[in-house]
């Protein structure tokens, strides 16, 4: 136990996996951003059949294991996938790569996104649209000038919710592209890799508290961002 408190310094390597878990999270809630506002802008406003069907498939990577989101994304996009296929032609592999890794957190994180971002929007005065449409506003004035700064607040939540699930990423990303340090050995999976090794409590000591300060963080920037946009609501 004592062994596992004392931590020490942090070194070159695992700052390198902090980089790398910073970079993959970054690039997954960056990328699935514009498909996770237009999702959340067909559940919020949509009215056509097949609506629960969508909102259950969205939902889908919260209720099952990570692991078969995992398997899912070798049968899709591996080396013998329709999509890795498809991306080999182009030159592009996401097998054993970093940017696998982000693909993998992107789709875990998705839901929680998505969910944030789809609350943001209902919450928008449909009163404020049709009074600006009166005025004369295109519809894509009023999405500009309107609903987007009024959903702001929640959209960006959502963004540091899904960054914050990136980061803690474990079960779809080493299924999909292995635990291969320096590419796509990202905070969980290197503390999985120290906690087998002999004497590696340290190092997951280390690795865990920079995790842990890192998520926090983040849930604490959501939390802040939600309550601003609960008080610009009702603000109106």
């Amino acid at each position: 136990m004592t062994a596992a408190l004392s931590t020490g310094p942090i070194t070159a390597e695992e700052w390198g996996i902090v980089s790398l878990s910073l970079r993959v999270s970054a690039v997954s809630v960056l990328g699935a951003a514009p498909l996770g506002f237009g999702v959340a802008w067909l559940l919020a406003r949509g009215r056509f059949a097949g609506l629960v069907v969508l909102d259950a498939l969205v939902h889908l990577p919260l209720v099952l294991p990570p692991v078969v989101v995992g398997w899912l994304l070798l049968l899709g996009f591996g080396a013998q996938g329709p999509a890795g296929r498809l991306l080999a032609d182009w030159g592009v592999t996401l097998m054993f790569r970093w940017t696998g890794a982000a693909l993998a957190s992107a789709v875990m994180a998705f839901p929680l996104m998505v969910r944030a971002m789809r609350l943001s929007i209902e919450a928008v005065d449909h009163k404020l649209e049709a009074a600006a449409r009166t005025l004369g506003a295109s519809r894509a004035r009023v999405f500009a000038t309107i609903t987007l700064p009024l959903a702001m607040p929640g959209v960006l939540a959502g963004l540091v919710l899904g960054f914050a699930r990136s980061l803690g990423e474990f079960g779809a990303t080493i299924t999909f592209v292995s635990n291969i340090p320096g590419e796509t050995q990202t905070l969980p999976l290197a503390i999985y890799a120290a906690l087998q090794t002999p004497d590696g409590e340290q190092a997951a000591s280390r690795l865990a508290l920079i995790a842990v300060g890192l998520s926090l963080a983040a849930l604490v920037t959501s939390e802040a961002l939600s309550r601003r946009m609960g008080a610009n609501v009702h603000g109106l």
